[in-house]
């Protein structure tokens, strides 16, 4: 899958007319499929890391779906389960320090400025359509970003980079 295909897909998914998928539920199958994962449909795992874990405000959703993406595909080319953990760490911080540069936060409720915690505050959320412009733009840095791990030399190339920071 090449990189406008997995935004596509993840505009599909994300901004289709019944907001039927969040965040974390997108970057999750957009990067699962692109991994050629099994059962890249199934967003069930994601279902409440959406809006920083449970509209909590927490780490962005995009970040947490992608996190266990890559989780996933590191277990099918990682045979050693304590390696997996630490290799899918390490991509993960190295995303989120890449994201915080980006958008100055990694966290939901600093990055889209209201707290949709509450009724009102997901309400103003959902009627301003942030989340087509500020949590859109998330979703395709975050997936743009770690979509080059389906290709094994990058794969490759990315334990080589991550080694070097040990």
């Amino acid at each position: 899958m090449n990189r406008q295909e997995a935004i596509d897909r993840a505009r599909d998914y994300f901004l289709s007319e019944d907001r039927h998928y969040g965040c974390a539920e997108t970057s999750l199958m957009v990067l699962s499929h692109a991994f050629g994962l099994p059962n890249a449909e199934d967003s069930s795992p994601a279902l409440a890391l959406n809006g920083g874990v449970a509209w909590s405000g927490g780490i962005c959703g995009a970040i947490s779906g992608a996190a266990m993406a890559v989780g996933r595909l590191a277990a099918t080319r990682i045979d050693d389960y304590e390696e997996t953990k630490r290799v899918t760490r390490r991509i993960i911080v190295r995303h989120m320090d890449d994201f915080r540069r980006e958008f100055g936060d990694v966290n939901c409720r600093s990055l889209i400025g209201i707290d949709i915690s509450t009724d009102e505050g997901h309400a103003a959320f959902i009627e301003g359509k942030s989340w087509h412009t500020i949590c859109m733009s998330q979703l395709e840095f975050t997936i743009g970003q770690l979509l080059e791990l389906q290709h094994e030399q990058a794969w490759n190339d990315m334990l080589q980079q991550i080694a070097g920071l040990e």
